[in-house]
């Protein structure tokens, strides 16, 4: 659809002063980039992006992408015009408690937001996940798919590493269902750019692979002429570089950083409707025509809407099985006595839960059709590549492993934008990394997004690559982040536990920390329960009159065990407790929690190759934290071992002495 002067000019003022309107009630927010988008965002609104308001999780539907999150009151203007359940009482409510208008786009929170933005970057990466999960599932079902993903990105966006790397990936991937327009309006908070920033973005993405056009972009001409040459682009993701003028209108605002994140006031508010000959009042105006010029766009979209049914309706019956249980992140009701099969066959010997995991991975993969992902270029290491499918290529997009090369940032970032389209990623590296992916995890837990990270090599146990490969504060560290899940199993048996428990979690990320050294199997006197095992922790050892509880994790496990085993010789036996997930222990209720570990007054000792701090709170100021609270060194694990007091004799002689 095509608006026709003056409507257009109407039809973006409408959006401008929504947003101005907005920022100015609630006297907080960036009233500047919604201004110097507004002509961008209504071409691509009006003319491409194929939405039904009454429909909003439409499988098929483009996504909208405001990577520039801190302008959400354009987005939530678009919204409200555009039909979403959005009334203009929430755009009045604008950063309130309690609003679906908050001051950054959050996903599941506000009807229409396609993922969370603000944090700069993390939407241009996301909107590549988007575009991916499209491709993947057009090459899986016919017809299905085929979305388009549309979005606005900043300077911001652009300086920030995220960006690049995803970028990176996009352009070799030869994306051509994704368009970002550049919000090109040479300010940031500081002031000008130049302050910072004099590289050529346009041929930087050029270098990266991407079809890159220079507009000024509040010509509804070239705005135009940019979008259709985009969308016809057959195998490049797109770049659109729109030179603008932030709040683009205001007499003394336009230009400067006053503009980006302050309300414009009050007399600048009045100055500039007169200027654009915008009615002083009433505020949040959203004239009759507006509203039927989006209307008119939802009505051409309709077809569109309908015929999804009917591509569905012609798969195989096997394809829509499979389709719906992409769709629904379906776990098989078999996959707990699957995964109890593979534990028991693995179970036999010494070895790594990161080998472990691996096997137990093709399980869940052969299981549920929604699983995908990769390495940040360690898949000899990390063990999850999913055997029997192929790689994603330029052209190729079906296979279920996708190389991220050494992007971690982008890998979690991208990761993010498949999780919101309806798979479950898994994303793996080093443990260590972690660090360099925190932002993206951060945010799948903020926006519930089920996400597996597979972090193996987990300590100073894996040995010569020294202090700088060994996590020390790491596993600690992601324990804060509230809603994700730190599983760090101690053997075969524990890693499909593991699995179990993360693959069927659908509000939230899931991080499996698994060790590069070889483990011994837990003694057990018979195969346990797996559905006990993914309550997060339980009793591996537990005599009636017990000294001391000892809580272990991973490889420690067995550090407990060889403990308990010898001060039970000397008339002092302990209570092992294997606790892969305290955290999910605890999601499981109190009587879960007291009936592994009661506050029964037993002294509590606590085992982890890592920072101690985390288990303070759980022994308790007489308690005792066995851990490592420096940094490592370049050896043998078996000699970093015996210097950080991790060897069966060392652990035994602090546990008797603190037994006394």
């Amino acid at each position: 659809m095509e608006i026709a002067e003056p409507l257009r000019t109407e039809c973006v003022n409408t959006i401008k002063f929504l947003a101005v309107d907005g920022v100015e009630k609630a006297n907080s927010g960036h009233p500047g980039m919604p201004m110097g988008c507004a002509d961008l965002a209504v071409e691509i609104w009006t003319r491409h992006l194929r939405f039904v308001p009454t429909d909003p999780h439409w499988a098929d539907r483009d996504r909208f992408v405001l990577s520039a999150g801190h302008g959400s009151m354009l987005l939530y203007a678009l919204l409200h015009v555009a039909g979403y359940d959005l009334p203009l009482g929430e755009l009045q409510r604008f950063r309130q408690l309690g609003s679906k208008t908050p001051g950054h786009p959050e996903l599941h929170l506000t009807p229409g937001v396609e993922t969370t933005t603000g944090p700069l970057g993390q939407g241009i990466a996301n909107g590549i996940g988007m575009a991916l999960a499209s491709k993947h599932l057009a090459a899986r079902f016919p017809g299905h798919g085929n979305w388009r993903v549309f979005g606005i990105c900043s300077d911001g966006d652009l300086m920030e590493g995220v960006s690049h790397e995803a970028a990176s990936l996009a352009g070799h991937l030869g994306l051509d269902n994704l368009v970002f327009v550049y919000d090109d309006n040479h300010i940031s908070i500081d002031g000008e750019t130049e302050l910072a920033l004099s590289d050529d973005a346009a041929k930087r993405f050029e270098a990266y692979g991407w079809f890159v056009q220079r507009i000024d972009g509040h010509d509804p001409k070239q705005i135009r002429a940019a979008l259709d040459a985009a969308v016809a682009e057959p195998a490049r993701p797109s770049l659109i570089c729109a030179r603008t003028h932030i709040g683009k209108g205001s007499p003394n605002k336009q230009d400067s950083e006053k503009a980006h994140g302050s309300p414009l006031g009050k007399d600048e508010v009045a100055a500039t409707k007169k200027a654009l000959g915008w009615p002083l009042e009433p505020t949040f105006l959203v004239p009759d025509a507006v509203r039927a010029a989006f209307a008119e766009r939802v009505k051409e979209n309709l077809p569109a809407h309908a015929a999804s049914a009917q591509v569905h309706a012609a798969l195989t019956a096997e394809q829509r099985a499979e389709w719906d249980a992409i769709q629904n992140r379906t776990v098989p009701n078999d996959l707990i006595e699957k995964l109890a099969a593979a534990a028991k066959s693995l179970a036999g010997k010494p070895e790594a839960t990161r080998a472990l995991g691996g096997k137990v991975e093709q399980v869940v993969a052969a299981a549920c059709p929604f699983l995908i992902g990769g390495s940040a270029d360690l898949n000899p290491s990390t063990n999850t590549y999913i055997v029997g499918s192929p790689s994603v290529k330029r052209g190729e997009y079906g296979g279920r492993n996708i190389h991220y090369g050494v992007r971690e940032h982008g890998m979690s970032s991208i990761n993010n934008g498949l999780a919101a389209s309806g798979f479950t990623p898994l994303g793996s590296t080093f443990l260590v990394f972690a660090d360099y992916l925190r932002p993206a995890v951060r945010l799948a837990a903020l926006s519930e997004l089920p996400h597996v990270f597979v972090l193996t090599h987990d300590s100073i146990f894996l040995g010569e690559d020294g202090p700088t490969h060994q996590p020390i504060e790491t596993i600690a560290a992601l324990r804060l982040i509230p809603n994700l899940r730190v599983v760090r199993p101690a053997d075969a048996w524990e890693c499909a536990a593991a699995w179990g428990y993360a693959i069927g979690r659908k509000h939230g990320p899931t991080a499996l920390i698994l060790t590069r050294q070889k483990l011994p199997p837990i003694e057990r006197a018979g195969d346990p329960d797996l559905a006990t095992l993914m309550t997060g922790a339980y009793r591996v050892i537990d005599p009636p009159d017990a000294r001391a509880v000892v809580v272990a994790t991973g490889s420690e496990v067995q550090l407990a065990i060889a403990a308990a085993k010898a001060l039970a010789a000397e008339g002092k036996p302990l209570r092992v407790i294997s606790a892969p997930c305290l955290e999910a222990l605890e999601d499981a209720g109190a009587a879960a929690y007291d009936a592994v570990l009661p506050d029964d007054g037993l002294p509590r000792i606590s085992i982890e190759a890592g920072s101690t701090g985390g288990f303070r709170a759980l022994v308790g100021r007489k308690g005792l934290a066995i851990g490592v609270d420096t940094w490592g060194a370049s050896a043998p694990d078996k000699d970093l071992a015996v210097k950080y007091g991790l060897t069966p004799e060392a652990v035994t002689q602090r546990i008797r002495a603190f037994l006394g």
